[in-house]
């Protein structure tokens, strides 16, 4: 099976019958033995918008990563609810062995409002050109984080035995033609978890629940270039719980989310 980019993977979804689609995850997009979480979720977004037109904008995602997945692919979609403003479709992507992920996307249609304010400034922290390559490990990151251009702008990089629990990243597509919602989703869960600078030594680790809020319908950033935060909240019993924010290259934030990661350190 021939590597395709991001772009590819998106332009070769198909509608196979009414309400479902399928699509092929080639091998450079594998974390382990599975998808990478961030082309699972932009898949399921890609299948919900062929299969219902003239949805309004997207506003949050739910996406519960459920089982191992690669290869060929299906996704079931179903409207849960279609009120006057807000529309929720549920996505379930299939592989092999049986559903893969489950995601719930909310969209909603703009409304007249006095409020219009971020109130989570971007921090002061290096830009591209000042910060320093992220994957410089131990061992070897996982084969999709080749479609990224990743630096470490603030914080501990993976595996180093860091004291810190929260890092800043700027990440980027190479597909340069990746520059739409889906392609801001896959960037989004490109970050390891929080947690990742403090081990001492490798370990797997893996998505269980990923929850994010889209907060524009501008997803453009300067040369690509988003500036993304993860810090652990907490980390028990081998699970750990982050929160996660964007912003582009003009300080703005884009998206808010939370996860839930399974630790085995």
């Amino acid at each position: 099976m021939k590597n395709k980019t991001f772009s590819e993977l998106m332009a070769a979804c198909e509608p196979i019958e009414q309400s479902k689609i399928k699509a092929q995850i080639t091998d450079n997009w594998m974390q382990g033995r599975t998808t990478y979480g961030g082309l699972s979720a932009a898949l399921c977004l890609k299948a919900a918008q062929l299969a219902i037109a003239d949805l309004p904008p997207l506003r949050s995602a739910l996406v519960n990563f459920i089982g191992p997945v690669g290869g060929d692919v299906d996704m079931s979609v179903d409207i849960l609810r279609a009120g006057k403003s807000v529309s929720n479709v549920q996505v379930n992507m299939n592989g092999e062995k049986g559903l893969a992920t489950h995601s719930v996307f909310s969209f909603g249609a703009a409304r007249k409002s006095r409020l219009d304010r971020s109130f989570v400034p971007r921090p002061d922290v290096p830009g591209v050109a000042e910060s320093t390559d992220f994957f410089n490990t131990k061992s070897t990151p996982p084969r999709f984080t080749e479609q990224f251009d990743v630096k470490l702008a603030k914080g501990g990089l993976p595996m180093s035995g860091s004291s810190k629990h929260e890092h800043f990243i700027w990440v980027r597509h190479k597909d340069t033609s990746a520059n739409d919602l889906a392609a801001l989703l896959g960037v989004a869960d490109m970050p390891p978890p929080a947690v990742l600078p403090m081990f001492t030594e490798f370990a797997p680790i893996s998505s269980m629940t990923w929850m994010i809020n889209i907060l524009t319908d501008e997803f453009t950033s300067e040369d690509g270039w988003w500036l993304l935060r993860s810090a652990a909240d907490h980390a028990k019993d081998g699970y750990s719980s982050q929160d996660m924010q964007i912003w582009n290259s003009r300080g703005e934030l884009v998206t808010t989310g939370h996860q839930s990661v399974a630790v085995f350190y």
